[in-house]
């Protein structure tokens, strides 16, 4: 077999790993210097396990063996893969199979900032996420208001992670300082991209908290910009999307999470109902685009909620707008509304992940504004995107 088949081999594997996700014994990482070497999973957002495991970590990811692709380490009981630790080394199997489909796994080394504090003793791991290739992840609210008024995304399950793990892990509200500061001491050590995001606030309020975020990044930068995006609601006033580029991000995301216009109703109730409807969803991403310019807006769809093609039809009429769709695979996460309910299998995902890479490559979006406009740049359609355009990455996730 080629090299160049045997990465896309290992694409496939990690699609059908991540839609599966791992079942392992909680207890097989006591050989692994789990949250000194490697990497723990911090939940500052989502938990997309199965089952909860507070007060035992789990690692974040392992890379795969030829092309070094990052595959999340989801625990799911019933999958079909299961890792186990032999002879000082950790072995992935089918379970109806005999020969393991990955040996001596390498998990994630953790990054230096997640054993540094604030100023105020807070830990910085609690402030941003290593999301892979440079790239850090702030969650400065992990609750949601919609909550309190039965108008939660049926998928989400933010809410019910802070009540597992927030108090934990310090997951908690983080202040304009608090992100400046690790924004430097990250960036310092390379990272070079940030995506700042967090469950559903009253618009004024969330204007003003992202004006002053970047206010104070780039104070501590001593930059008027910075490589970073607002993730943000539909607004009434698209206006807005102008302060915030002068305050300084760089690409701004606004996630639909469904295409078809009566499932979002219906699955995205808040979102249908406080910000103006669909029809403000796709005015605000048209606007965005008009203020940042192509392919510096994102708009995030959770992939297995709609059909194939309606899902696809978005984010091909989006990337005809100059804004990247992104099909993030439904993992049915405990503690939302859909708990129990299954994705899709690995083939539709892995077709749907397909297709969204030649979407980008036809639009011509490159890697770094396929990169900066997202806020994972691991996604199996980033991984294939990189493998039909033979690109290869430092640890930062620049091109060379």
């Amino acid at each position: 077999m080629s090299e160049k088949k045997e990465l896309y081999e290992e694409i496939r594997l990690k699609n059908s790993i991540l839609t599966e996700g791992i079942d392992f014994n909680l207890g097989i990482f006591k050989h692994l210097a789990l949250g000194e070497t490697y990497t723990e999973t911090i939940y500052g957002m989502f938990s997309q396990d199965k089952e909860p495991h507070r007060g035992i970590d789990i690692p974040s990811c392992f890379l795969t063996p030829k092309g070094a692709y990052q595959v999340r380490v989801r625990w799911n009981r019933t999958s079909k893969y299961r890792l186990l630790y032999e002879d000082g080394q950790y072995n992935l199997y089918l379970k109806d199979g005999k020969q393991p489909v990955l040996e001596k796994i390498h998990f994630k080394q953790r990054s230096p900032y997640y054993d540094r504090k604030l100023k105020d003793g807070t830990e910085m791991r609690s402030i941003a996420q290593d999301n892979g290739y440079g790239v850090i992840f702030i969650t400065y609210s992990n609750e949601c208001a919609l909550q309190d008024k039965g108008e939660d995304c049926l998928f989400c399950n933010i809410n019910a992670t802070k009540n597992t793990y927030g108090e934990e892990q310090g997951i908690k509200w983080k202040t304009p300082v608090q992100i400046a500061e690790t924004v430097k001491s990250t960036y310092d050590d390379g990272f070079n991209h940030l995506t700042v995001s967090g469950g559903f606030i009253p618009e004024r309020r969330e204007v003003e908290y992202y004006l002053d975020v970047a206010e104070n990044i780039c104070d501590a930068l001593d930059a008027d910009s910075f490589n970073g995006t607002a993730c943000v609601g539909a607004p009434d006033d698209l206006s807005v999307f102008e302060k915030y580029r002068e305050a300084g991000f760089s690409t701004v995301a606004t996630n639909m999470e469904v295409w078809n216009e009566q499932l979002f109703n219906y699955i995205c109730p808040g979102k249908s109902r406080r910000c103006g409807g669909r029809d403000n969803w796709l005015s605000a991403l048209k606007e965005e685009v008009n203020v940042f310019g192509r392919n510096r807006v994102r708009s995030t769809f959770v992939a297995g909620l709609e059909t194939k093609e309606s899902l696809l039809d978005g984010i091909s009429f989006l990337g005809s707008i100059g804004v990247i769709g992104v099909a993030s695979a439904w993992y049915v996460n405990m503690g939302s509304a859909l708990e129990g309910h299954r994705t899709p299998e690995d083939d539709w995902h892995f077709e749907v992940q397909e297709r969204t890479a030649d979407i980008y490559l036809s639009n011509g979006v490159s890697w770094a504004e396929l990169r900066n406009a997202t806020a994972e740049s691991d996604t199996v359609a980033h991984d294939l995107y990189r493998w039909k355009a033979d690109i290869r990455l430092d640890r930062m996730g620049r091109e060379i």
